[in-house]
C-alpha cells in the first residue's frame, strides 16, 4: 500500500506536470507555442538567414520563454528543421500540387500554370525574400551537412514533379519524342531558383516575367503542334 506521503509527493507531481504541460502549449493570440515560435523564426530567417538569427531573436519576437521554446525545440538546429519541414509542406499544399491535381489536364498547362504561380507569389510579396529554401541552401549547403541533404531531396522532389508532368505530356503527345524530360525539369528549376534570385536582388518583378515567359518559351521548342 503506497504511504500518504508518497502519494502526496506522487499527486503533486502530476499536477506540477500538468501545468507545466499546460504553460508550454498555451495559446498566443490564438496560436499555440509552437505555432508561435515557427511563425517568428521561419520571418526572421526568411530575411536574416539562418546563421544571423539568434535563439534570442527568436524568443524575443515570439514572445516565448527558454523553457518553452525547449519544450518543444532541442536546439536551434532542430527548430531549422521544422521550419524546414513546414516550408516544403506549405510549397506542396499551395503551389506545386495545386497545378498538378486535374488528372485530364493539359501536362504542359500544369506545368505553365506552376511558372504563374510562382511569379505570382513574387508579385505578392514585392520581391522581397526570395525563395526561402534557395536561401537556406545558399548558405548551409557548404557548412551544414544535415541541412544540405534535406534540402538536397527538397529540389529533388520539385525535379522528379516535373519531370513527371513532363514525361506524361510526351506519353500523351503533347511534347516530342526527342524531347528529354528529366533534362528539362533540371532546367526549368535551375532558371526558377535563377529568376527568384535575380528579381531578390533588383527588387524588380519585370526580371520574374522575363525569365517565366522564356521558360514558357523554351517549352513550346518541344512542344507538339496541333
Amino acid at each position: 500500500m503506497i504511504g500518504s506521503t508518497v502519494l502526496y509527493q506522487l499527486v503533486g507531481t502530476e499536477i506540477m506536470d500538468t501545468k507545466i504541460m499546460s504553460a508550454a502549449v498555451r495559446p498566443r493570440d490564438g496560436k499555440s507555442t509552437r505555432e508561435a515560435v515557427l511563425e517568428a523564426a521561419t520571418r526572421l530567417m526568411h530575411l536574416r538567414g539562418y546563421q544571423n538569427t539568434s535563439l534570442d531573436d527568436v524568443l524575443r519576437e515570439s514572445g516565448v520563454g527558454k523553457g518553452n521554446f525547449y519544450y518543444h525545440f532541442r536546439s536551434k538546429e532542430d527548430l531549422g528543421y521544422a521550419i524546414l519541414d513546414q516550408l516544403v509542406a506549405r510549397f506542396l499544399e499551395r503551389t506545386l500540387e495545386p497545378c498538378f491535381a486535374g488528372a485530364d489536364a493539359s501536362r504542359l498547362g500544369q506545368v505553365r500554370c506552376f511558372l504563374d504561380r510562382l511569379l505570382e507569389a513574387q508579385r505578392e510579396r514585392n520581391c522581397i525574400g526570395g525563395c526561402a529554401m534557395g536561401n537556406l541552401a545558399c548558405e548551409l549547403s557548404d557548412v551544414h551537412e544535415g541541412f544540405r541533404a534535406r534540402l538536397a531531396s527538397v529540389f529533388m522532389a520539385w525535379r522528379e514533379r516535373l519531370t513527371l508532368a513532363l514525361c506524361e505530356a510526351q506519353e500523351r503527345g503533347e511534347m516530342v519524342n526527342g524531347c528529354r524530360p528529366e533534362s528539362i525539369g533540371n532546367f526549368l528549376v535551375a532558371g526558377l531558383e535563377g529568376a527568384l534570385l535575380l528579381s531578390k536582388v533588383s527588387r524588380d518583378i519585370g526580371v520574374m516575367e522575363q525569365c517565366v515567359m522564356e521558360l514558357k518559351q523554351y517549352l513550346t521548342l518541344y512542344e507538339v503542334r496541333a
